[in-house]
Parts: structure tokens; C-alpha cells; sequence
């Protein structure tokens, strides 16, 4: 049976991966070379380069892949505190730690120095923490009200990405366990945190026009150097869809990917669903929203939202604040 060009497209990708795989696992991200993936899944350089940018998008890609294929069972009814979340949480974290004898996590080792290397790879993973932080931080609030504890959660990330960083440049150093132990008592420290309302003044517009790629809601159009601003549209109470965008689809969509189906998968074994943000995640590779929402060019600075009520576009915000003047106003439409 004849293949369509998208299915022969999917086929070569998942060959690639599947190569690629195998090279950074025997060669290491540094050493390893495009001619040899290309060998290894019996194809030519070109058609490589037809489907990643480079070998930094491969491996992550590769990487997202890994992620996702491991994501683990959820166990939504073990935390009904904020500390049983994060030793939950850390625990997961810490078993996931590299070993020297287990090739799949030393696959990742090499992540950090080649998001580190480059400026247009560091801010966007520092966006992504910030959306991992509000969500971890959103479903402390739910477990325990009481205040802002994003800070908290924050905290919580940078010593579990601490403790990850670690065991891949010392191993042996320190006792993963002290660490889900650390994050438990993390939960009873005071945190001088509190949410300021924005006071941006962006182009806000009432509109009226068909809409039909999500239910009823906030659609937040953001680039990767704007996810925190997700956040103003959480703290509204509204159902939201977060539609993450970047000029640099090719490498900038596969670390995305990775960083959230990795946190999404810990956070999901960590916490109840009653206790999760209100919150979809849409890695707009295909640029269908953006053109669904009028955007001819998304950027990394990219902040739209929009207003959904019964399938049609209500309320539109371009600009810094977007995100918190279509939420706020929501009951009005």
C-alpha cells in the first residue's frame, strides 16, 4: 500500500529519531555526527536536515521522544498536603537522577551545557521553569490556600534541578533521598510572595468572530520569552488554553516539549486532579493558531489573548498585560 507524502514524512522522522537516539547514546551529544545518524537509519544527510534544523534540535527532539515514552503512571489521590506533593514530587525527580549504568538517563546529561551555550536556548528555558513554577505553584495554593507560592515552588525546582546537575557532574556527591526530604520541609518555610495585578494598558478590543480549535475560555498566545505572563489568566479563575509560539519553531518547539511533558508527567504523579491549574498546553508548531487568531508572524514576544464564549472569539488583547485585561473582564461577556 502506497504511502502518503505525510505518512513517508512521518516515516523518515521517526527513522531519524530512532538513529539519532542511538548515536547520542553511544557517541554522546558532542561526538556524535549528522553523516553517521544518517547512515545508521539508512538515509541521506539531506533528508536529516529535512526534518531538523540541526543537532541541537535532534537531540531534543530525541530527548522529548524519551520523555514522553517514559512518562509515569499518575497518582492523583497519594498528596492531599503541600508537603506530601513535593516529596512526592521529588521523589519522582530524584529516581529519575543519571546513573553510569543506565545509558537511557546518561542520554541526557549534555542537555544543560548545550542550553547554557547559547542566549536563544536560555531564555526560553528560563520562560519554560517560570511556566513550570506557576503550575507547581497553583497547586500548592489549591492544596493549602493561603497566599501566592510560586516562590515556593520556584525554590522547590531550583533544588531539584540542583540535585540533577549533580549527579550528572558528580556523581556519588550527596544523598538523592536528603533532597526529596529537603523539598518536604520546603513546604513549612515562609516565603514573602504575593501576586501584583499587572498595570499594563494593552490594545484590547471587543470582537465577534468564529472560533473552534477549544472550548469556551482564555487563549493566551505567547512566545517562549513570555510564558510567565500565562499566569495573569490563571489567577482570573478561567478555563485557559496556552498556545507557546517562537520564531524558532525547528530547535525551540522540541525543548519545549521536553521540558513540559517531563514536568507535566512529575506534576501529575505529585498532585490530585482537583488540585492542577485549569490549564491546557499547545506547542503551535503547525502555526494553526496563530493563523486561526489573525497573527501573521509569531515572535518570541509574541502576547495575544482572546476572550472564547460559545465558539466565538468575544474579547482580543495584544501586548504586555493581554493576558490579565481579557481574563479580568471575562464576566462582563
Amino acid at each position: 500500500m502506497r504511502l502518503t507524502r505525510a505518512e513517508a514524512q512521518e516515516r523518515t522522522r521517526a527513522k531519524v529519531l530512532a538513529a539519532a537516539r542511538d548515536e547520542f547514546t553511544e557517541r554522546g551529544f558532542r561526538d556524535a555526527k549528522i553523516d553517521e545518524i544518517a547512515a545508521r537509519a539508512e538515509l541521506t544527510r539531506g533528508a536529516v536536515y529535512s526534518n531538523f534544523p540541526g543537532k541541537r534540535a535532534l537531540y531534543f527532539a530525541v530527548l522529548a521522544d524519551a520523555a514522553a515514552a517514559r512518562s509515569g503512571p499518575s497518582h492523583p489521590d497519594t498528596a492531599t498536603t503541600s508537603r506530601e506533593a513535593l516529596g512526592t514530587l521529588a521523589r519522582a525527580w530524584v529516581t529519575r537522577l543519571p546513573l553510569a549504568t543506565d545509558s537511557d538517563a546518561r542520554l541526557g546529561v549534555e542537555l544543560m551545557p548545550e542550553i547554557i551555550a547559547e542566549e536563544s536556548t536560555r531564555k526560553p528555558f528560563a520562560q519554560l521553569l517560570w511556566l513550570n513554577a506557576i503550575q507547581l505553584g497553583l497547586a500548592l495554593e489549591n492544596l493549602r490556600p493561603g497566599g501566592r507560592q510560586v516562590r515556593l515552588a520556584q525554590t522547590v525546582l531550583t533544588t531539584l534541578h540542583g540535585a540533577g546537575q549533580l549527579a550528572a557532574s558528580a556523581p556519588g556527591f550527596g544523598e538523592p533521598f536528603t533532597v526529596v526530604t529537603a523539598c518536604e520541609h520546603l513546604a513549612d518555610a515562609a516565603f514573602d510572595d504575593m501576586w501584583l495585578t499587572p498595570h499594563a494598558t494593552p490594545d484590547t478590543q471587543t470582537v465577534d468572530q468564529p472560533w473552534s480549535l477549544t472550548g469556551d475560555g482564555v487563549v493566551a498566545i505567547l512566545g517562549v520569552h513570555r510564558l510567565a505572563a500565562v499566569e495573569e489568566a490563571l489567577r482570573a479563575g478561567a478555563d485557559v488554553t496556552l498556545v507557546l509560539v517562537t520564531a524558532d519553531p525547528g530547535e525551540l518547539i522540541p525543548l519545549a516539549r521536553l521540558v513540559i511533558t517531563e514536568f507535566t508527567a512529575l506534576l501529575h504523579q505529585a498532585v490530585p486532579p482537583p488540585a492542577l491549574p485549569r490549564l491546557r498546553i499547545v506547542l503551535d508548531d503547525t502555526s494553526t493558531y496563530t493563523a486561526a487568531a489573525g497573527i501573521e508572524t509569531a515572535t518570541d514576544m509574541t502576547e495575544t489573548a482572546l476572550r472564547i464564549e460559545s465558539g466565538r472569539v468575544v474579547l482580543r488583547a495584544d501586548g504586555f498585560g493581554a493576558c490579565h485585561a481579557v481574563a479580568a473582564t471575562q464576566h462582563q461577556h
